[in-house]
């Protein structure tokens, strides 16, 4: 699958996006969004977006999300190479970006 800049509101990472699914009063998104910003500070051509599900139920719904948070890593294309659930650790959300940024650049 694969998701284009207007869909998730801002420009594709040179290297690799990652797209978080949250909402409001979601505790386990507040920790996730530590990791990831975490991973990103660290990682050059890296965007992250962080998606209120409620706001975008259209998008959520293509994207069968059921739980949050959730989180797509996806490539320099926008294709969805890494989709999970829950709270990930620092180095998961770093070898996501990994495979994220070879996916990119084998194509």
């Amino acid at each position: 699958m694969r998701l284009a800049p207007a869909e998730i509101g801002t420009d594709l990472g040179e290297r690799a996006t990652i797209v978080q699914f949250s909402s409001t009063f979601c505790a386990p998104c507040r920790a996730t969004r530590h990791v990831v910003q975490r991973a990103v500070a660290t990682a050059d051509g890296v965007a992250l977006v962080d998606l209120d599900v409620a706001d975008h139920t259209a998008l959520g719904e293509r994207l069968a999300i059921d739980v949050t948070p959730t989180v797509l890593v996806l490539d320099a294309t926008g294709t969805v190479v890494r989709r999970a659930s829950g709270v990930p650790t620092l180095a998961q959300v770093r070898s996501a970006l990994a495979e994220a940024s070879s996916a990119a650049t084998s194509a």
